[in-house]
């Protein structure tokens, strides 16, 4: 598979960017993590300004890779519709981050927990050396569902949402078991309240899920809720994750870094005149995981 490289704007805090020889831009070098930003609290922050987040493209479903040194997120031009989305990675080589294409025409990447797969629906690429795979096929049970996002577990076990023209299909889950898939099975009824409960991501060891949902005690749009595994197995009530976090206009897709340390979500503004949504990567420290869950 074809992998582009090209020469980007990077402004780290840390100093100005600049192209190498082979055409590939690169920045400083550099000896913190997460591209050189400085890490949010408990109020979620704009990821990467001028860097990840920019003027001239849309950007959203960011997330970092296995091993914290890549940055991966959907990107295009304002101007073109979702076939000119490409799969981009900012990637740390040599002590310096460095931007390249992976794919054109995917969206609603999810990785998996050893990050050598990342999902697309019911797609995948996987890991060869340092380039991916062409997209393979999930097959069974899963080609025959209209699937947004997946999110898969260390266990092997699919989490994923179901786009219906209503909305109103609850997240599902399918588990490996002897080689292959069962049939899904609904979360239970508290991923079925209000509407579009959606783009899950499920923690490694699936003690807690993450999704997005319109609910009546939201802040006015989608917002992010999360669920925790109980010691009976069971799935305790969504818990919106408050005003922190969630605001008026419309929080998605979540995921959490693999070093368990941030969230990363998208914020979508109101629609403009030209019906562009304005929509940012958004971060912020995962302290709440701890603060809201309930007693087992």
């Amino acid at each position: 598979m074809k992998n582009f490289s090209f020469c980007i704007a990077l402004m780290l805090t840390i100093g100005a960017a600049s192209c190498s020889d082979n055409g590939q831009e690169t920045t400083p070098r550099v000896e913190n993590a997460y591209l050189g930003q400085t890490p949010p609290g408990s109020t979620a922050e704009i990821f990467a300004p001028g860097i990840v987040n920019t003027k001239e493209n849309r950007e959203i479903e960011g997330m970092f890779g296995g091993d914290m040194n890549a940055f991966y997120f959907i990107k295009r031009p304002l101007d073109q519709d979702s076939d000119a989305n490409m799969l981009t990675v900012i990637a740390l080589k040599e002590g310096q981050w460095q931007e390249s294409n992976i794919r054109q025409g995917v969206s609603e990447p999810s990785f998996s927990p050893d990050g050598a797969t990342i999902y697309f629906a019911n797609e995948y690429i996987e890991r060869v050396g340092d380039d991916w795979s062409d997209l393979k096929s999930l097959g069974a049970p899963f080609n025959d569902i209209a699937i947004m996002r997946l999110s898969p577990a260390a266990s092997g076990t699919m989490y994923f949402d179901t786009f219906t023209p209503e909305l109103d299909m609850p997240l599902r889950a399918s588990r490996l078991i002897d080689g292959n898939y069962e049939a899904p099975k609904s979360l239970g009824p508290q991923f079925a309240i209000g509407s579009y409960n959606a783009h899950p991501f499920i923690a490694p060891d699936e003690s807690y899920i993450i999704f997005d949902s319109r609910r009546d005690d939201g802040f006015g749009s989608s917002d992010l809720y999360i669920s925790y595994r109980m010691s009976n197995g069971a799935w305790s009530p969504a818990i919106n994750l408050g005003a922190e976090i969630n605001t008026a206009q419309a929080e998605n897709y979540p995921s959490v870094s693999p070093d368990g340390n941030f969230l990363f979500f998208d914020r979508r503004g109101e629609a403009d005149e030209d019906g562009e949504r304005p929509v940012d990567i958004y971060w912020v420290n995962t302290q709440f995981i701890e603060a809201l869950r309930p007693p087992n």
